[in-house]
């Protein structure tokens, strides 16, 4: 059984799907583990690292060839793969819904896909979740990021020329990377508020210190939408949300937006005209602008300035920590590997709750019902 684990060829991508630590611990199942010299860099990983470990550093050819699975932090190009046994398993982020073309030349090439951002949200999958692990740092980079743009301090300081203020942070949507920023936010001794369109999030907010802020008016979701995530929210529902968005707004002084709905363009949290309410010199950070944006007029990896008010957004905040997003993405694949694996049969041997789950491809044919549906 050889695992392959590939330097990331995509734009500003830092990240490397596997750790020393991770490959040690493949290799204590029994299997080979080879590595395509420098994937690790971008990380601050040397080659060296791997090879103390136990793994095999090789050209990206010599690294492929033979390969039973393939580790990627996001898909590599079906050319990359060439070498790799027929039916080889690929497990990485393959953005199935906007990525089809590239689901299509798996499925031609024979190989079996494995979408990990498709992990199933219950209990038993939690340490494999590689979207709560990143999402985590994403929320936590937001709000130091935003900190930086931001032209004042965060926590009220009282100093014998006077009182400084503490900063107003909004946090729209309270996911993963939500929580995060909230607790990251509290910890700089921000004032923070939030909202989100499930109800049951309001004691979340509570419980870290945090002021929330929801409609009353009109009935939002109870409880959790499907596998955790928000749903697309009545027109009745969104009008009032935007009344009184538009009301706290303009009080702020940092705003993170971290709204997304999984196979759907990122919802409009925040127009232009909400934007010139606020005060110059504020900072907004949206954190789904790689999937359209909630803030109209964001732009991936750049400052933009608007009624004095800047909005920013990375279309990789994950790799903005390199270090940290590789090793919870690295431990997220041992996590799901190692869960399944078959000593006998020297592999690890997938059920169909999960298996399915994160399936795209197989037999050259796209088989998961969520793209096939």
């Amino acid at each position: 059984m050889k695992i392959a684990v590939l330097k990331e060829r995509a734009a500003d991508e830092r990240r490397v799907a596997a750790t020393p630590e991770t490959v040690k611990k493949f290799i204590a199942l029994g299997a080979q583990v080879s590595v395509e010299e420098g994937a690790g860099t971008g990380a601050s990983i040397m080659d060296a690292a791997y090879r103390e470990a136990g793994a095999e550093l090789a050209t990206t050819s010599k690294a492929v060839e033979g390969a039973d699975i393939v580790l990627g932090i996001q898909a590599p190009d079906v050319m990359t793969l060439s070498g790799a046994k027929p039916g080889a398993w690929v497990a990485a982020l393959f953005d199935p819904f906007a990525q089809k073309e590239r689901v299509e030349a798996y499925a031609n090439a024979g190989f079996e896909a494995l979408s990990m951002e498709f992990m199933p949200r219950i209990t038993r999958a939690q340490s494999m979740d590689v979207l709560s692990s990143q999402s985590n740092l994403a929320g936590y980079k937001a709000v130091l990021a935003a900190a930086n743009e931001y032209g004042r301090a965060f926590p009220m300081m009282m100093t014998a020329a006077g009182t400084v203020q503490a900063a107003r942070v909004f946090v729209m949507g309270v996911g993963v990377a939500g929580l995060q920023a909230i607790a990251t936010a509290k910890r700089l001794g921000a004032q923070v508020s939030a909202t989100d369109v499930r109800s049951a999030t309001k004691e979340q907010i509570q419980s870290l210190g945090a002021k929330p802020i929801f409609v009353e008016s009109v009935e939002g979701i109870e409880g959790e939408g499907s596998g955790g995530y928000a749903t697309e929210m009545s027109e009745e529902y969104q009008k009032a949300q935007a009344e009184l968005v538009s009301s706290h707004i303009a009080k702020q002084d940092i705003v993170i937006t971290t709204a997304l709905i999984p196979g759907r363009a990122a919802p409009r949290l925040i127009s232009d005209a909400q934007i010139a309410t606020m005060k110059p010199g504020s900072v907004i950070f949206d954190l789904a602008v790689a999937q359209g944006g909630n803030v109209e007029g964001s732009q991936a990896d750049q400052v933009v300035e608007k009624h004095g008010v800047k909005i920013i957004g990375y279309a990789n905040t994950p790799g903005h920590l390199a270090a940290d997003a590789s090793a919870l993405f690295a431990r997220n694949h041992y996590n799901f590997l190692s869960a399944f694996w078959d000593k006998e049969a020297g592999k690890p041997v997938l059920d169909e709750e999960i298996g399915d789950a994160v399936r795209l491809t197989k037999g050259g044919e796209i088989v998961n019902e969520r793209l096939n549906g």
